[in-house]
């Protein structure tokens, strides 16, 4: 039998005076991490003491010498004192024995100091990981975390931009295709550089230039084929600009997550683009009532109202401008349908523009264009059906 495992004819247990089994215990992670909800909130008090804790008991501790003061006896003895009165018990050397040997008494561990209890009135053990000084969480994230809405809407003052660029679209389209193609140029320009700041990708001049030329190019293509082959010309240029944004990406030196994400964007930022001109290539009757729904949607979904009653008021008011901009023109009552199903795109693109604690720049680029080219497609084919 073991030496080490045998104490007076019972089982040696080497951690039998208090101390803690190595074995039995289990390490716990408590460093910051993005993943949950919540993290200690630590003060730099409590810091300091538990630093201090640790500093006194990793010194070592001075041991006593043991039996008559001797150079040999200074020293711990190898085994218990049980043993080694039952080895001279068995013929060992009796006289060295003769004189029983005091027992070193163990001193109990020093227990760690505790961490200063915190006052009563200092609020729960733990708190939002955004509340703890972290620059590097953005404003998504903390509010989230605090339970607050990551939404915040443009506001009167894009609302208001939108709508004056819905009234020119609707002047244009009044005037012919070429009086509509200014302010279309303009709803190109701020549609492809709001979508890639959107998307948090600025600068981006690359991408903005590549998707504002794929409008460009769909624009000339429609006025050269015609409205009549209006969807043969967006639909083509579509194509074509998609496979051009796989070939730019593909010659990217970045990392293939980024490459990828680019990719995405500037593929989604074009086909936005040059689906907004399907203003150009509706009917102007079509044109004219889906400007004035889009702008009275925007402008009542910026009215200081609850949710629900902002989103029925703005839906009642496209349909509202619809019926009345429908009277001006040859589509008449049923230009109600027409406003509404532009007013539920615009309410879209509004929603999009206002996601993920947008900025300044996205509300006053996204935020103003993305109504009216959310739109496009419902002014394009209703125009066509109703007309």
């Amino acid at each position: 039998m073991s030496n080490d495992q045998y104490y007076g004819g019972q089982q040696y247990d080497p951690y039998a005076n208090g101390q803690q089994n190595p074995a039995d215990v289990t390490q716990t992670w408590e460093g910051q991490t993005w993943d949950t909800q919540y993290q200690p909130a630590v003060s730099y008090d409590q810091i300091q003491a538990a630093q201090a804790a640790q500093a006194a008991q990793a010194q070592p501790q001075p041991q006593a010498p043991v039996g008559h003061g001797s150079q040999a006896d200074a020293y711990p003895q190898p085994y218990p004192q049980p043993y080694e009165q039952q080895y001279a018990s068995h013929g060992g050397p009796a006289a060295y024995y003769a004189e029983p040997v005091a027992e070193p008494v163990a001193e109990p561990a020093a227990a760690p100091a505790a961490p200063p209890a915190p006052a009563a009135d200092a609020g729960p053990a733990y708190s939002s990981p955004t509340t703890s000084g972290n620059t590097r969480v953005t404003d998504a994230q903390r509010a989230r975390a605090e339970g607050r809405s990551p939404i915040i809407d443009p506001g009167m003052q894009p609302a208001a931009l939108t709508a004056l660029l819905g009234l020119l679209l609707a002047g244009g389209a009044s005037l012919g295709s070429y009086g509509l193609l200014l302010p279309l140029v303009l709803l190109q320009g701020l549609t492809a550089a709001g979508w890639f700041r959107l998307n948090g990708m600025w600068p981006a001049r690359q991408g903005i230039a590549l998707a504002f030329l794929g409008g460009l190019v769909a624009d000339a293509a429609l006025l050269a084929t015609g409205r009549e082959h209006a969807a043969a010309a967006i639909l083509g240029t579509l194509g074509v600009w998609v496979l051009l944004c796989l070939v730019l990406q593909l010659r990217s030196h970045a990392d293939p997550d980024e490459r990828m994400y680019g990719l995405m964007a500037t593929i989604a930022s074009a086909a936005l683009t040059v689906v907004a001109t399907g203003h150009l290539g509706a009917a102007p009757d079509a044109v004219v009532v889906g400007g004035i729904a889009v702008a009275a949607a925007v402008l009542a979904r910026a009215l200081p109202l609850p949710g629900p009653v902002s989103l029925v008021a703005a839906l009642l008011a496209s349909a509202g401008a619809g019926i009345a901009a429908g009277g001006f023109t040859d589509l008449g009552t049923s230009g109600a349908l027409l406003g509404l199903g532009a007013g539920v795109c615009a309410l879209v693109g509004l929603r999009v523009a206002a996601y993920d604690y947008p900025s300044r720049f996205v509300h006053m680029t996204a935020g103003v264009a993305l109504p009216l080219t959310a739109a496009a497609p419902a002014v394009y084919l209703l125009g066509r059906a109703l007309a």
